[in-house]
């Protein structure tokens, strides 16, 4: 049985930074087919006429394409830096964007373990993505916080039955099991420079004097079945099995197998775009969950998204918007906001 790790042992470790071995480019076709796994057909991702209409250089990719090379980045800090645990549970993402990403962007991802607490018995382990472009702005940063959790949780069955339906190179359960070899690295000293491109262009969004605080989004109704988690495992690389094998999701204690977290987020901020108007108005996302939705072979799933204003700021041209996501009676999304700037 693994014990879950010392609290101040782990806070030890709080600042660890490395950096992707290799840039991320943005690929044209890679939005369209992030844009496809979330549902998300706003023209700007699919269309570069569109998208040069709103003012980009190219197909906007959707607010939480960052995800993508995340976890990917992620990987090494969970497997050899975050040490003790089993495997991890999502519980909230929090995206800021600088500037829109588009198509040709070519971005340099660091990482870093910004946070441990611990709450309730468990620890909550932030790492923060941030995305930084040729021209050395940050353009994103993306902060994941997932609950650590340790065998005693787990089903001994789980850990026989995983390597045997994973993908030939894919190991879901490599962590790390011990101190040996480890050593610290924190991020060079030297200032970020946030991009501003996000702030100082005029978003095509709705007009700023046409809206009050109180005012409701028109409710959207979702989609899933088993064949869209399938996609959205593979164009996102998330391959925790619970996803999509009925009897490991059980085997862990599910019900039935369950939509990614993120998946349902990017269904979210697609349903703000669609009623704003403008993907990269949004400035910031802000997801913590709560239940997640249930996705049987048989129905499927219905996510009911609604919005409403939360307060605006007539200073700024911005307001902030709450999303409401529920699914089988249940409130799958404990609170999301999200700021968005307006004409």
């Amino acid at each position: 049985m693994t014990a879950a790790p010392e609290t101040s042992a782990l806070e030890a470790r709080v600042g660890h930074h490395y950096q992707m071995d290799n840039t991320y480019l943005v690929g044209r076709e890679k939005v369209r087919e992030y844009a496809r796994a979330v549902q998300d057909y706003h023209p700007a991702h699919w269309d570069v006429a569109a998208a040069a209409e709103l003012g980009y250089s190219g197909l906007v990719a959707p607010l939480t394409f960052t995800s993508v090379p995340g976890m990917t980045c992620n990987r090494r800090m969970f497997e050899s830096v975050v040490v003790g645990y089993d495997t991890y549970l999502q519980t909230e993402e929090v995206f800021e964007q600088h500037r829109p990403i588009v198509a040709g962007d070519e971005l340099v991802v660091d990482v870093e373990l910004t946070s441990v607490r611990r709450t309730a018995g468990r620890d909550f382990i932030t790492v923060t993505n941030t995305f930084t472009d040729t021209d050395g702005e940050c353009v994103h940063t993306l902060h994941t916080t997932v609950v650590g959790v340790t065998a005693e949780d787990v089903d001994p069955a789980v850990k026989t039955a995983v390597p045997k339906i994973m993908m030939h190179d894919v190991d879901i359960l490599s962590v790390g099991e011990s101190e040996a070899g480890y050593e610290k690295t924190v991020r060079p000293e030297g200032e970020v420079r946030i991009a501003r491109g996000g702030a100082t262009r005029t978003p095509g969004t709705r007009t700023f004097e046409d809206l009050k605080a109180g005012d409701e989004l028109p409710v959207h109704h979702a989609r899933l079945s088993r064949g869209d988690l399938v996609n959205y495992a593979g164009v996102a690389g998330d391959a925790n099995p619970i996803h999509w094998d009925e009897s490991l999701a059980k085997l862990a204690g599910l019900p039935d197998v369950i939509a990614h977290g993120m998946l349902t987020m990017g269904l979210g901020a697609g349903f703000a775009s669609a009623w704003s108007g403008d993907p990269g108005a949004v400035t910031r996302y802000t997801i913590r969950l709560s239940q997640p939705a249930i996705v049987s072979a048989s129905e499927g799933a219905d996510i009911e998204y609604s919005g409403k204003i939360k307060s605006l700021d007539p200073e700024t041209r911005s307001g902030v918007v709450l999303v409401g996501a529920k699914s089988g009676g249940r409130k799958i999304f404990g609170l999301a906001t999200l700021n968005m700037r307006f004409r």
